[in-house]
């Protein structure tokens, strides 16, 4: 038998909890719809409610404004249209801001023309320049109806956290709605919906150690609500119909709950890995690239760059050395290709980044294997190197 492998790519899916595999199992037992009103149906609406309140808890937010979905990219296609509902009164929104460095769900506007679509540029460390949206948003048309910000907190490939309270300061002088996708920092920072200035977040069940296939759209008010991307028999209050996953959603709720009573632990253990995991490499490899390594960033997430090295080849040496790594997102369909990313913060697109991504689960064990495998793959560069300097060639 080949050896136990080691996975460091929790930022792509982390692994599913012990908690949410029992919540899961449980759910899976139970006879009704949600929406049926005897027992049976009553028995699976009350799973469905309790995660509801252990999801709103995660985020400090009221119960009544989690929606649930199949997933964090319906909720972004869900909220990411010009069309809502101020109480009964339409509304139009006139213009969308996204940010150049964020996933690419975001990129693509949602149902919004894409001619309503501008992207923010980011500096050097992957942070957005909050006078720069302040310059946007006041060059917007209010006529054309109100701006509508969409950023991620925290980046998927880079961990780089945007400095949201600025941000929201900014949207709300404006008179603009915020939207702020939590898919990566949930569970790996403190999170507060009021605290954020957010009219709606976006989150996901997997990233957080629940089932694949579930997500929310979180509201801060029952006030303004999009127009539903889903329309029929009405459930979620009529902002998502379709009938409601138990299962799934009752793995979520009991993920969001772990993730809720374990932050405080998470954050320093993961810091504390990630730390060492770097330290290591700038010692084996001083040349290495560190992405955002002066910004605020996610406690478990390490992007970096070895020049003269490209990022898919790195991949595949650390899984040939039984590593789980990803070269930037694990959202393409498995694609590996130009970082869109490091595009926007003025690096070298085409070399790309690998990301090593820790969590509840890595131990001290994964980080030293890791740094022997970086030492070892950073070894044959160096012959690779050599040998076309005139050296002897690697056997």
């Amino acid at each position: 038998m080949g050896k136990e492998r080691i996975y460091l790519d929790h930022n792509a899916t982390a692994p599913l909890l012990a908690e949410a595999r029992e919540a899961m199992l449980g759910a899976l037992d139970l006879l009704g719809n949600p929406s049926s009103v005897h027992f049976e149906g009553r028995a699976a609406r009350a799973v469905v409610e309790k995660a509801r309140r252990q999801v709103a808890r995660l985020v400090g937010g009221d119960a009544a404004g989690v929606v649930f979905t199949s997933g964090a990219t319906e909720a972004v296609a869900t909220v990411l249209t010009p069309n809502f509902k101020m109480g009964k009164a339409d509304l139009r929104l006139g213009r969308l801001f996204v940010g150049a460095a964020d996933h690419p769900s975001l990129l693509g506007g949602g149902r919004f023309d894409p001619q309503q679509v501008a992207r923010l540029p980011v500096d050097r460390d992957g942070q957005l320049e909050p006078g720069m949206l302040d310059d946007a948003l006041a060059a917007h048309d209010a006529k054309a109806g109100p701006a509508m910000v969409c950023l991620m907190l925290a980046n998927n490939e880079t961990g780089i956290v945007q400095p949201m309270g600025a941000v929201a300061q900014a949207v709300k002088r404006h008179g603009g709605i915020l939207v702020v996708d939590i898919v990566q920092a949930a569970g790996r920072m403190v999170l507060d919906l009021e605290g954020l200035g957010a009219d709606f977040l976006i989150l996901s069940s997997h990233k957080i150690g629940g089932p694949k296939g579930a997500g929310a759209l979180i509201c801060a008010s029952e006030i303004l609500r999009p127009a539903p991307l889903i329309p029929g028999g009405g459930q979620e209050k009529g902002h998502r119909s379709g009938t409601e996953n138990p299962p799934a959603i009752a793995g979520f709720g009991a993920a969001a709950e772990c993730a809720t009573e374990r932050i405080e632990h998470t954050c320093d253990r993961t810091t504390e890995l990630r730390d060492r995991l770097e330290a290591g490499m700038r010692q084996q490899c001083p040349d290495v690239i560190i992405h955002g390594a002066h910004a605020a960033r996610l406690p478990n997430t390490s992007f970096f760059s070895v020049p003269g090295m490209r990022a898919e080849t790195l991949q595949i040496a650390f899984d040939l050395e039984g590593i789980a790594v990803s070269a930037g997102s694990a959202c393409s369909s498995g694609k590996v290709g130009p970082s869109h990313v490091l595009a926007a913060m003025g690096f070298d697109s085409e070399q790309g980044g690998v990301r090593a991504s820790v969590g509840t689960t890595t131990t001290d064990a994964d980080i030293d294997a890791f740094l022997a495998a970086f030492e070892k793959i950073i070894g044959k560069r160096a012959a690779v190197s050599e040998a076309a300097d005139g050296g002897t060639a690697i056997p």
